[in-house]
């Protein structure tokens, strides 16, 4: 399985920002996908998961269940992050994430950056 992330980039705080994560893969849609987040000396956090079935779960960023949004398009191995109300403490690399659960491995994309400044 690889991963692949794009959209990061520089957004204003407030802002909103769209990440998204190709995966080649014939079994995507049975793995779980998502999204986790590191800052500089700070250790890798989750930020939201989605199953199979779209049920999805947070990590304890502040409002992430507000701010946060994790989708995923089954028929294009596309995994997504919806970005709102970008604080100055979101700022991270952002790493796109895939388990398959049956065989217990987990995947990583290589990350992308997302920088809140104004």
């Amino acid at each position: 399985v690889q991963l692949v992330e794009s959209g990061g980039g520089l957004v204003q705080p407030g802002g909103s920002l769209r990440l998204s994560c190709a995966a080649s893969t014939s079994i995507f849609s049975d793995l779980i996908v998502g999204w986790y987040r590191q800052a500089p000396g700070k250790q890798r956090e989750l930020v939201a998961t989605i199953s199979s079935g779209g049920d999805t779960t947070f990590g304890g960023i502040v409002e992430g269940r507000l701010r946060f949004h994790v989708s995923r398009e089954n028929s294009r191995n596309m995994v997504y992050l919806y970005m709102n109300s970008l604080k100055p403490e979101d700022p991270a690399v952002y790493y796109c994430y895939a388990a398959d659960w049956i065989n217990f491995l987990d995947y990583w994309g290589q990350g992308t950056q997302v920088t809140v400044s104004s």
